[in-house]
């Protein structure tokens, strides 16, 4: 009988893995974005930047910034979601990705962003949970949050085109 792999090891594959398909992306760098891993369930970290302040007099998270936070939450919670069974897979301890084996990402067809409150100047947290993956379409709802899980401050409901996964 084989052995299980030491938790150390899959934790480095995950671990990388998630690295990986984030580097790929610059945009999630330039807002300074991070994921935090726990299992298969992923939390996106807005860390607060000055940079990320649309209204200097209230002041207030600018909207795009709010908007491309969510959406950016979803396409990796669905790429994680899908590269989660490759990276368990039978053939697990060979899976590795770089930046020219990187998944391709799905495309948003659209996303409606629900503005609850001011985002404030502060960190900012996000969870996108699937409703629904097939084949070419997925549904995602994402909720944001500053402090408080419980008061949002804004959310989004989001339809992708996903990859095929031949390339």
């Amino acid at each position: 009988m084989k052995r299980p792999e030491p938790v150390q090891v899959i934790k480095q594959r995950r671990d990388a893995a998630l690295a990986s398909l984030v580097g790929g992306v610059p945009y999630i760098g330039f807002l300074g974005m991070q994921f935090d891993r726990r299992g298969d369930e992923l939390t996106a970290v807005l860390p607060y930047d000055d940079k990320l302040i649309g209204n200097p007099m209230l002041p207030a998270l600018h909207g795009g910034v709010t908007a491309a936070f969510l959406e950016t939450t979803a396409i990796v919670a669905l790429s994680w979601a899908t590269l989660w069974e490759d990276i368990e897979g039978a053939q697990a301890a060979d899976f590795q990705i770089d930046a020219r084996s990187a998944p391709r990402l799905p495309k948003t067809i659209d996303l409606t962003v629900d503005y609850l409150r001011t985002g404030l100047p502060r960190d900012a947290y996000a969870r996108a949970r699937i409703n629904r993956s097939g084949r070419r379409y997925a549904s995602v709802h994402v909720e944001a949050w500053q402090d408080n899980r419980a008061r949002l401050f804004a959310q989004a409901t989001g339809h992708f085109l996903m990859p095929t996964r031949d390339g």
